[in-house]
């Protein structure tokens, strides 16, 4: 029954959408990143409950996991492991031009992907489904599609596991899906997050264009001397007369594999001395920006602001933070540490051995991962195999 009534106060907010809602266009540039500003002052209208509001809440059925005590899901439950459950959602990067076109044989996929279209004020679902490629990777319409497409996997997980959401009681995501998961945690609406997503990636994009930047990801042995690599790639760049120039490792991903990211002359310098450093691969990955260093510092602030506009939720159930890979404690915790993810790196190998620590013997949780790609459960198999055996895709 919540289903159904889940379902038609979605479509009545459609409805309403359809006649209140307009979502004005926006320029290029700074300018955009300061009308998406504007606009987020609306975030402070914070109303009383009604069915008309309740679709800006979640997109999923408020009797799944709000109406349940935070502190019985803050630490593991003391149940069989088995019956429990960890999400996962992807981050830029997972993307394809398609994703999504299988899911809307799920009507509530295909509500999730109309609100979106309404929140962002263009057709998102198009972009996923017919692309083409050289647009869907550009930032600004990239963050946004990964996360409605990830948000929209789990109506299919809904229906094909009814009980994967009731027993999840940890989820996560990375980078960008770590809002992802804030959102299917409770602790920001849905509209408002995909505000938020959208401010973060203009703001982003805009701070790529003003420094050529990129990352890269590496492969090394124990030899690997990756911390000089970055420190004598960033010297490089200042004796070329670069100022504040940066290079530093963005994401951890798993043993013998980081991305690094710096300006274009540091991975340059990295390429011509990848063997000095004893690195065994090197390859440039198709983003346009230095993503989780300093180089994103002027995108933390356009972020920051829209993120106090919002009223944050303390969360239903645990979600690990990229920057330190512990839970947040609280919705103050949530609004202080969130912006650091922009300029901080993700520590996801660190993440995944916190939310996966067992004594030995123990069983793991069944993880699904949410979303676009198979990239998070790739790295799981790395980080910790006897996770990985419990491990599905819900792939979008």
């Amino acid at each position: 029954m919540l289903f159904r009534v889940f379902h038609r106060k979605l479509h009545r907010s459609l409805r309403l959408l359809g006649t209140d809602a307009k979502i004005p266009p926006v320029s290029s540039g700074s300018e955009k990143v300061k009308e998406l500003l504007d606009n987020a002052a609306t975030f402070e209208d914070i109303q009383s409950p009604s069915d008309a509001n309740d679709w800006a809440t979640l997109p999923y059925v408020a009797g799944t996991y709000i109406t349940r005590d935070q502190s019985k899901k803050a630490v593991r439950p003391k149940i069989d492991p088995r019956e429990t459950n960890v999400i996962l959602f992807p981050g830029q990067g997972a993307q394809y031009v398609g994703m999504g076109s299988k899911l809307l044989k799920f009507p509530g996929a295909r509500d999730i992907f109309a609100l979106a279209n309404e929140v962002l004020g263009y057709d998102l679902l198009k972009i996923c489904i017919e692309g083409p490629k050289s647009k869907l990777d550009q930032t600004k319409y990239c963050q946004p599609a990964v996360m409605v497409t990830s948000l929209a996997a789990l109506e299919q997980l809904r229906e094909e596991r009814p009980n994967a959401i009731e027993n999840c009681f940890a989820t996560a995501g990375f980078s960008l899906g770590e809002l992802t998961a804030l959102v299917f945690a409770g602790a920001i609406p849905f509209d408002k997050g995909l505000r938020l997503v959208q401010i973060r990636a203009e703001a982003m994009q805009l701070a790529s264009q003003q420094t050529k930047s990129g990352m890269a990801t590496v492969l090394f042995g124990a030899d690997g001397r990756i911390g000089d690599a970055c420190k004598e790639a960033k010297n490089w760049c200042i004796e070329k007369g670069i100022e504040n120039p940066d290079c530093r490792v963005a994401n951890y991903l798993y043993p013998g594999c980081k991305v690094l990211a710096g300006n274009e002359e540091a991975l340059r310098f990295l390429e011509a001395n990848a063997k000095r450093f004893n690195i065994r691969r090197l390859k440039r990955l198709p983003v346009s920006g230095a993503f989780h260093t300093e180089l994103m510092q002027s995108a933390v602030e356009p972020f920051a602001t829209a993120l106090r506009k919002i009223k944050v939720e303390d969360p239903i159930i645990s979600v690990h933070s990229n920057v330190d890979g512990k839970t947040y404690k609280n919705a103050g915790h949530i609004v202080g540490q969130l912006p650091k993810q922009i300029v901080r790196p993700v520590k996801w190998e660190q993440l995944l051995h916190i939310m996966y620590e067992r004594k030995q013997g123990e069983y793991f949780p069944r993880t699904f991962e949410c979303g676009p790609g198979k990239g998070l459960k790739a790295i799981l198999k790395q980080v910790n195999a006897k996770a990985w055996d419990s491990a599905l895709n819900v792939e979008a």
